[in-house]
């Protein structure tokens, strides 16, 4: 059997798909007691870093979203819906480590806002 460019052209359709959902889709367990013994500034970038990290995945999400899947490859949208839904659950498990940020800066920092 050869290889032509246009058999090859589904499984590169769907490596592109999973290379632009991002290579990172693991969170760290979230564990308030982490961030109790953390100092206000360490509380502060963790916030940030956790922000950005939602502003990304957020942003990879769209794109695989907006990605236009043609018809005849078959299991296309099936990818691209599994990819999306992957990174909308990324985005809650980051936006759960905000709160618990966001709980353990109220607690600690009273100059927090």
């Amino acid at each position: 059997m050869k290889l032509t460019p246009t058999a090859a052209l589904p499984f590169v359709l769907t490596a592109v798909l999973l290379v632009a959902a991002g290579c990172s889709s693991t969170v760290a367990s979230i564990n308030p007691a982490q961030y109790d013994k953390m100092s206000c500034t360490e509380l502060n970038v963790a916030l940030g870093d956790t922000a950005t990290d939602i502003s990304r995945t957020a942003i990879a999400r769209g794109k695989v979203a907006n990605t236009s899947v043609p018809s005849w490859l078959l299991g296309g949208s099936t990818v691209k819906t599994g990819i999306a839904n992957r990174e909308t659950a990324r985005i809650e498990r980051l936006q759960q480590q905000q709160q618990a940020i966001v709980a353990a800066r109220a607690r600690r920092c009273t100059s927090a806002n």
